[in-house]
């Protein structure tokens, strides 16, 4: 038998209280894609021109590339060095909700594209050189950075570079078309804003435990790699929205949430973008509130669970045959 005893987490007596608040506030949120009436969608969708279905095809499929790589690897990097027991009931949480993430883009997918089309998007995936750059540097800090680094570069990836793939949906939302994917898309917005807020709390509280020197070195590195970032996705949104003629309205936005990044990661901002730039359709989507759908069966602000019945003997035939 080991010395050394295994600890049961315990809930009543905590060592940082924000991890109890993160964990009350994500459970509290917590939200399934089935939930979401997704083919309502579908007359809205067949007004878009084919370009605009491409590119939402291709923005999805980035999404889903980038929440399968925080969900698989990205926070199993980052519970390597857990302050807490809670820490790691938090990152859990994020874990799987990253999961939910990935998951509700093929579900979109599902609902408006054809097998083929879903076969070309994911071909596409893992094919683009620009999104694959994106996910190949940020795994390499993953699996080879600092502590520091790995949690920095988390919240870029979730205060950040998530945003060139959001514009669209919310752009759509603003003008009346796709409710039901935007909603998806508010729900996820708002589980980064929480993920985004607390790891670069964690990330802060290490980078005050630092000397003068260290601290000055590690903002020049998470500078640099903000700016290393930025210039692959201003290449990547060029490939997504020229042909749109959007690029540069979504340049000022992912500017503007780079800054937010940083903000989570308690520095200054490295461009000059505020929100009063940003499209101001887009920024009232970015709102982290949801709408209430009238069905039960359904979910938006709050969440709103169906009534359960207990199951008959003839459910457990229907599902094992």
């Amino acid at each position: 038998m080991a010395d050394k005893p295994y600890i049961a987490i315990n809930w009543n007596s905590i060592e940082d209280m924000l991890d109890k608040l993160t964990w009350e506030k994500l459970t509290e949120q917590f939200w399934l894609d089935t939930r979401i009436p997704l083919s309502n969608d579908l007359d809205d969708w067949r007004t878009l021109s084919k370009a605009e279905q491409d590119m939402i095809g291709k923005v999805f499929g980035g999404l889903t590339l980038l929440d399968t790589l925080q969900s698989q690897d990205g926070i199993a990097a980052m519970k390597q060095d857990m302050r807490t027991q809670h820490e790691e009931a938090v990152l859990n949480n994020i874990q799987f909700m990253e999961s939910v993430h990935a998951k509700s883009y093929s579900s979109i997918f599902s609902t408006l594209n054809t097998k083929a089309e879903i076969e070309d998007i994911f071909s596409w995936t893992n094919s683009n050189e620009f999104l694959q750059w994106k996910a190949n540097r940020i795994n390499d800090i993953y699996q080879n950075g600092t502590n520091m680094e790995k949690k920095a570069v988390s919240v870029l990836l979730e205060s950040f570079l998530f945003y060139s793939g959001f514009y669209a949906p919310l752009w759509y939302l603003g003008n009346n078309k796709l409710p039901n994917v935007a909603e998806i898309i508010k729900l996820i917005l708002r589980d980064e804003s929480v993920h985004g807020t607390y790891i670069g709390y964690k990330f802060q509280i290490a980078f005050n435990e630092l000397s003068e020197a260290e601290q000055e070195e590690m903002k020049n590195w998470v500078y640099m790699l903000t700016y290393e970032l930025y210039s692959n996705e201003v290449k990547y949104t060029q490939y997504i929205y020229d042909e749109l003629g959007w690029t540069e309205r979504v340049k000022v936005f992912i500017r503007y949430n780079a800054n937010k990044a940083l903000q989570n990661l308690g520095f200054d901002p490295l461009f000059p973008d505020t929100a009063d730039d940003v499209n101001p359709i887009v920024m009232n989507g970015i709102s982290t509130g949801t709408s209430n759908h009238d069905f039960f069966s359904q979910v938006g602000n709050g969440y709103l669970l169906g009534a359960v019945e207990a199951m008959e003997d003839d459910d457990y035939v229907k599902w094992l045959n």
